[in-house]
């Protein structure tokens, strides 16, 4: 296969038409990230004035939860991948069946995840590593949130195939009015207010479960009946069954909900050797992961930008520009990552003292902060290319970082400096920095390699090998 030869740099006009691509396409999907990350530390805030066991029960269902989702990343990922070579191709009849068909199988998955969430719930939080003063908080809250986990899956597919078209703004407004929805209702039922029971961490648990309801309400009604949405859905072919993209969908998302099962159960490992430390440094744990969201969604909001821009131009087959869009999208996140670790180096601890009155906690985590600002490069890189190697159809590298990074230092080396040299919560966090630069040089290598421009085109290669035999 001829490789094709790049500038070293796109001419200034179209770079700067470039940037305001994938402006437009970041800036919301970065609005939505962080307002649900905003929601989400004021939903651990409000937990937190209940107690220190509070925070740190529903912190442990965290990852177990995020387990039950991973499910979905083939469907999702494969979804936002092949809308966008569709749209790119001027195919949106194609770009609709793929929607119709992510729809289909999120409901049917997400039913069945719900169940097992909901059934087996205290189980899940006995193997997490609660204490005593967690378990019963624990169990409640994650029943409720595993019960509504059918609307966020639904929710998610929409979303993912909007994103393929380059719609952002469309899920960041029922995004950030759910959450809006979230926080009022945490505050209501928490802490009993304008006549509402006082259900504390249960009440939490049903207020996130409510607010994912109406984002699915919200998400359905747009790609049935908006006529703001360049994906749509007719309600007359709701059940009709294509094979064909459902064997592509997973053929491009399989690896990636693979990398998710490694990532999250790994996660899962490292939250419980983390848990060993006792409730107060768990908790200080919990405020750290909490607060460094806010880092994550600026790289991941580049990093839909990179899948978005990269698919579309190679469905265009257009290399040159799919290239050029994540060299830019990568600069440009390499600069927000940078301001980002600057403010948790010097204001860790007055964020850290929003969340808890107990000052050992707060300097705990304050810590941990000032740590997770020197992984900032390394997590920047990572996000951001990896999503222009899924707008290809390049999910295998992603996954082979995930499986060294996490299990090799979040789980590994995490266990070694956590229970072997005692170390306790500043080992558990330095093995996160190293884990967020082993995953960053193994998905930098890949995209400077070129070959991710040329899976889209093999992949057409054998369909079309296929037909002939």
């Amino acid at each position: 296969m001829k490789e094709l030869n790049y500038k070293s740099h796109a001419a200034p006009s179209e770079s700067g038409s470039i940037r305001r691509e994938i402006l437009k396409i970041t800036i919301p999907a970065f609005v939505e990230l962080v307002m649900s990350t905003l929601f989400g530390m004021v939903d651990m805030i409000m937990v937190g004035q209940l107690s220190p066991a509070a925070i740190a029960s529903v912190g442990l269902t965290n990852q177990p939860f995020m387990l039950l989702l991973a499910v979905f990343a083939a469907i999702n990922v494969g979804t936002t991948t092949l809308v966008a070579w569709n749209i790119g191709a001027g195919n949106r009849e194609k770009a609709n069946d793929v929607a119709r068909q992510t729809v289909i199988i999120n409901i049917i998955l997400g039913l069945i995840m719900s169940s097992i969430g909901f059934i087996f719930s205290r189980q899940i939080i006995i193997f997490m590593g609660a204490n005593a003063d967690t378990i019963g908080y624990g169990t409640s809250y994650f029943r409720i949130v595993a019960a509504g986990l059918v609307f966020q899956a639904v929710s998610l597919g929409v979303t993912a195939a909007l994103r393929g078209a380059g719609e952002t703004k469309i899920p960041m407004m029922y995004n950030v009015g759910s959450n809006l929805l979230n926080v009022f209702g945490n505050y209501v039922l928490i802490y009993g207010k304008f006549g509402f029971p006082e259900w504390g961490v249960a009440g939490a648990a049903v207020s996130t479960s409510l607010s994912r309801l109406l984002a699915c309400f919200i998400a359905l009604y747009i790609i049935f009946f908006s006529k703001h949405s360049r994906v749509k859905i007719n309600i007359r072919s709701m059940l009709k069954v294509d094979t064909e993209i459902i064997r592509k969908m997973f053929s491009i998302g399989l690896p990636a909900a693979i990398e998710q099962f490694i990532l999250q159960s790994g996660l899962m490992i490292f939250a419980r050797t983390v848990s060993t430390i006792g409730t107060a440094g768990y908790a200080a744990h919990q405020i750290g992961l909490n607060i460094s969201g806010l880092t994550f969604a600026p790289s991941m909001a580049f990093g839909i930008a990179a899948t978005t821009l990269v698919g579309q131009n190679l469905g265009a087959n257009d290399e040159e520009k799919a290239k050029q869009c994540g060299d830019i999208v990568h600069h440009i996140s390499m600069v927000i990552a940078c301001i980002m670790g600057l403010i948790f180096i010097l204001f860790s601890y007055p964020m850290a003292l929003l969340y808890t009155k107990d000052l050992e906690v707060a300097a705990m985590a304050g810590m941990v902060l000032k740590i997770m600002a020197l992984a900032q490069p390394g997590q920047s890189t990572q996000l951001t290319l990896a999503g222009a190697l899924r707008g290809a159809g390049d999910t295998k590298y992603p996954l082979y970082a995930s499986f060294l990074g996490i299990w090799v230092f979040r789980v590994g080396i995490a266990y070694i400096l956590v229970n072997v040299l005692h170390f306790g919560l500043i080992g558990a966090w330095v093995a996160l920095t190293l884990d967020q630069y082993t995953r960053s040089a193994i998905i930098y290598l890949r995209y400077r390699s070129g070959k991710w421009k040329y899976i889209k085109l093999r992949s057409q290669e054998e369909k079309e090998t296929l037909k002939i035999s």
